[in-house]
């Protein structure tokens, strides 16, 4: 699954998009925060960032009851609680996704109590009574070895793609579609671990629509990063400076393009270009391309002697 999420919205705006009827239908309460100042609005969040969770209070206070909920700013990626060394950065394998079929097999991710991640399902609008896209997960709390402050994290549950998002991805998070949904899920005290992995299965309720690149680099944190955009409308990327060079060289070198009564360059004449290697793996102009740039700096004279060709 894709590693980005958008949760813009103010905190006060959130809170009241997780209002809730506990297990005696009261009233719509609001849950409340812990930590709450490290809760940061965004449009790009990406695996290591931090984002809302929602979950039971009972799981802070033993005496709570397990309907109650509470929102806990907590890193995105799961650090397991068994986890020995004292940098949660050197953990070597990704958990900011967990594959529902093997939940309950992998050691990552037994120790998590269950919670939920929350994001907005409509990207374009300002919150104003729409719902939330409310993704089910698991957290953890990790204490560093030599002591410090606690650490909480969450993984996301993916499932199969249902049948619209499968041209674009094979896996989806698993959305909890309904109240009573997020409710059962929730409520660990009195809904079980079995039934409540019922809840995970694909679901066709959802909207999407396609965004720029921008949203690839982290750093961008503007409107930009939701903003629809129209697929067929394509601009075409203009190079500059040295990359615009390269670029009317492997046009003016491809094999649709030569003279037939030019001598065809051997695999050895592209070589003399490339960094030596112990492997033999034959590499395309594409490749070719992204490799020199990488190393122009460092290696004006093949520049030159490139552009000469």
């Amino acid at each position: 699954m894709c590693g980005r999420i958008s949760c813009h919205l103010p905190r006060d705006v959130l809170t009241r998009a997780c209002a809730y009827r506990n297990r005696q239908g009261e009233r719509r309460r609001l849950p409340e925060w812990r930590d709450a100042d490290k809760y940061c609005p965004s449009y790009n969040k990406s695996p290591r960032s931090s984002s809302p969770v929602l979950l039971s209070r009972l799981h802070f206070e033993k005496s709570a009851d397990s309907s109650e909920r509470i929102i806990v700013p907590m890193r995105w990626g799961l650090v397991p609680s068994w986890f020995q060394e004292s940098d949660p950065s050197k953990l070597l394998f990704n958990t900011a996704n967990c594959r529902s079929d093997t939940i309950m097999e992998k050691r990552s991710f037994r120790s998590g109590s269950i919670g939920a991640a929350d994001s907005p399902e409509d990207w374009n609008k300002v919150w104003d009574n729409w719902r939330l896209l409310t993704m089910a997960g698991i957290f953890d709390c990790w204490e560093p070895p030599e002591g410090g402050d606690h650490l909480y994290s969450y993984t996301i549950i993916t499932v199969d793609a249902c049948k619209v998002l499968n041209d674009i991805h094979q896996r989806m998070p698993a959305i909890l579609d309904g109240e009573e949904a997020v409710s059962k899920w929730l409520d660990f005290g009195e809904v079980s671990t079995q039934e409540a992995l019922k809840l995970i299965h694909p679901t066709e309720n959802i909207t999407f629509h396609p965004v720029s690149f921008v949203v690839n680099n982290c750093l961008n944190n503007t409107p930009d990063c939701l903003t629809p955009v129209d697929l067929s409308v394509i601009k075409q990327l203009k190079a500059r400076g040295c990359s615009h060079r390269m670029l009317q060289w492997l046009a003016r070198n491809s094999p649709t393009k030569e003279d037939p009564k030019t001598p065809q360059k051997t695999e050895s004449d592209v070589r003399q270009f490339l960094p030596k290697s112990p492997s033999s793996v034959k590499r395309s102009s594409a490749v070719l391309l992204e490799q020199w740039l990488k190393q122009e700096k460092e290696e004006e004279p093949v520049a030159k002697q490139l552009h000469s060709e």
